[in-house]
């Protein structure tokens, strides 16, 4: 099979799909692949590695996009619409639950989309979401804290404090895997973190984890309500797999927040969980709104790529070798990337976002089945 890996156009997005580790495992499978010219140099891998290990490079976007199978890291945006067409499975981040323009063009171009933020395994675990979601758990702090500053229009407080002066205070909505780890490096900090999770389960295994470390709590929408009043640092990591994220933070519970204070919406590339936020860009992130800081750029991890396409390309690898042998039996065959497919000969097959945009849904077994693929 002919695998495609195009070079990222979003904004300040330095990811590559593949690492040239991942390319060497594909061909010594049979397959061939074709790199666009520099996609991995901002990750650190130049074109001579990939072709060391035996990668065609090519050297624009267009024959890149022309092979059977394509894999990204993030979305198509709206100049790459015209690459999709009904011949083309595409295997990236798609998060259409928020995106309606790019949902239609992939329904109208017939594309077979898989996204990656939808694999999920029978436990109910999301591989391919989830080392992002480390990284853009773990950078949360980090981004908050600098925000905080007060040239950057933050409360001027840092977050660890000093001997004698009160640590900040770390806020997260969501204790699932971008939750833990922003936990993680606000405790490392030295702030004082508060979580909140509607699953008392959850909250257990968090309290039991840090050793008492944080302050966990019930999430409802009185809780929220109290608990950001104090915040200086606001995490917002909510997830809903697929689907829309809801609006924990509304703009009347904004206005009772700290002058300066910043909101981190983690979950803004699927609509954002704070009423206020909207997506926003590394060359712009920033905006303020009641005097509160947000920052709302929708792709985190694209700023530490070697960390972040090395981790991803990990997890990854494995589903595109299972496509390139037979991308029919695969999705036959493997119920985690049955759960991935979003888009399949024009129809939406993933009822979360059917449900965020209004679209009606097909069943994966039921459309597969339609094609003669028995499932």
């Amino acid at each position: 099979m002919d695998i495609g890996i195009p070079k990222e156009i979003k904004p300040h997005e330095y990811r590559v799909s593949a690492t040239p580790g991942a390319v060497k495992a594909l061909v010594l499978s049979g397959h061939r692949v074709f790199v666009e010219s520099t996609a991995g140099v901002a990750s650190g891998f130049p074109d001579s590695i990939y072709q060391e290990q035996g990668a065609v490079i090519v050297p624009n976007a267009a024959e890149a996009w022309n092979q059977p199978i394509v894999i990204k890291v993030k979305e198509p945006v709206e100049q790459e619409y015209a690459y999709l067409r009904e011949d083309l499975l595409l295997f990236t981040y798609l998060h259409l639950a928020a995106d309606r323009p790019l949902t239609e063009a992939l329904l109208a171009a017939g594309t077979t989309g898989i996204a990656y933020e939808t694999v999920q395994r029978v436990d109910g675990s999301l591989p391919l979401l989830t080392p992002m979601s480390e990284v853009a758990g773990r950078m949360a702090p980090q981004v908050g804290a600098y925000h905080l500053e007060k040239f950057l229009g933050g409360r001027g407080v840092l977050l660890g404090g000093v001997p004698g002066v009160q640590a900040g205070n770390v806020v997260i909505l969501g204790g699932g895997v971008v939750g833990t780890n922003a936990a993680k490096i606000a405790i490392g900090l030295g702030a004082q973190v508060t979580i909140l999770d509607i699953s008392h389960d959850r909250l257990q295994y968090l309290d039991d984890i840090f050793g008492g470390r944080l302050q966990s709590l019930a999430s409802n929408p009185a809780n929220i309500a109290e608990a950001i009043q104090g915040a200086d640092l606001l995490i917002g990591a909510v997830l809903v797999p697929g689907g829309r994220a809801p609006q924990l933070v509304t703009r009347e519970m904004l206005k009772t927040m700290k002058p300066g204070c910043v909101i981190v919406d983690v979950a803004v590339d699927q609509g954002g969980c704070i009423e206020s936020s909207h997506p926003t860009t590394h060359d712009d992130p920033t905006f303020v709104v009641d005097e509160v800081v947000h920052y709302g750029v929708t792709n985190m991890p694209g700023a530490v790529p070697h960390t972040s396409t090395t981790a991803l390309s990990n997890q990854t690898l494995p589903y595109v070798l299972k496509l390139a042998g037979n991308q029919w039996s695969a999705l036959r065959n493997d119920r985690d990337l049955q759960m991935g497919l979003n888009t399949y000969r024009g129809q939406l097959t993933y009822s979360a976002v059917g449900e965020a945009l209004g679209i009606d849904t097909v069943a994966p077994s039921q459309a597969l089945e339609h094609e003669g693929i028995t499932v």
